[in-house]
């Protein structure tokens, strides 16, 4: 954990994301990229070189004065910050400063007080999970107390979640985290037999880790859907973030066979992270 992306607009959202990154970067001697996204219009961009050199100078210069005033934050004492401000047309770009800088976690705060409906529903948070290769931390409140210490990862233990787990396993073991592992059983998640469920979990855990040692960890849970189940065990063993597997093109609406909702992360409390198929 060596490097972390926080995308920032000034809002207040953005500085929830931004203190949870700092907190990290201070547990794990961090880099901190405060990436601003300086969206030039259509006109600026078809405008003669002069001009465009003379706006683009003008917007650069307001968000360093922008910069200069949100990083004065006590909790960024002692932290490694590099503020960066680029030209980008589209929010999905995200993702090569995050390979150019080598990054390890994208943190995003998100809008609205119903969770992130409003950020993961054709917005600027849902293009970053969609593209990022990286995992995305979508920070919810203000991280008043910020600490990983068990988190679910949900899952349909199908083939295609194998990468994710892998993923999601090691990012938690960075954190600190204990994982716990849970297949909600349900109506509207092609509900299975318990001999099924336990002949899929140990043929998937056989793939990914070459045996059956986080057999325990796995917890099968019934409810009316996938989205509470997840919810519910996630308050039941008292988790500090819920991650899941998302498809790059389609957001998080097809992690599991089938599809389902965003209600997942519209609905959590807690921060959720996902990790790209």
């Amino acid at each position: 954990m060596k490097k972390i992306i926080v995308p920032i607009d000034f809002s207040e959202h953005s500085e929830y994301a931004l203190e949870a990154a700092a907190n990290l970067a201070q547990k794990y001697d961090a880099e901190l990229l405060v990436l601003h996204m300086l969206e030039l219009s259509n006109a600026i961009l078809t405008a003669d070189s002069s001009a465009l050199n003379e706006e683009a100078v003008f917007y650069l210069k307001l968000a360093e004065q922008k910069f200069e005033t949100f990083l004065d934050k006590p909790y960024l004492e002692n932290v490694n910050v590099t503020p960066i401000v680029k030209h980008f047309k589209v929010w999905s770009e995200i993702n090569d400063v995050a390979n150019e800088h080598d990054a390890n976690l994208i943190i995003m705060g998100s809008h609205g007080a119903s969770g992130v409906k409003e950020v993961l529903v054709g917005s600027n948070t849902e293009k970053v999970v969609r593209h990022a290769d990286i995992p995305v931390l979508v920070i919810k409140h203000n991280p008043i107390l910020f600490d990983f210490e068990n988190g679910v990862f949900a899952s349909d233990f199908s083939d295609d979640s194998v990468e994710p787990y892998l993923k999601a396993r090691t990012t938690f073991e960075k954190l600190g985290a204990k994982m716990h592992l849970v297949y909600v059983n349900s109506p509207d998640g092609n509900f299975r037999s318990s001999s099924e469920i336990d002949k899929k979990v140990s043929d998937f855990l056989r793939k990914a880790d070459g045996d059956l040692e986080n057999l325990p960890s796995v917890s099968v849970v019934s409810d009316y859907s996938i989205e509470k189940g997840i919810l519910n065990f996630a308050n039941v063993i008292g988790a500090d973030v819920i991650a899941v597997a998302t498809h790059g093109r389609k957001g998080l609406a097809h992690f599991f066979e089938g599809s389902i909702s965003e209600d997942i992360a519209n609905h959590s409390t807690l921060p959720v992270m996902t990790f790209k198929i």
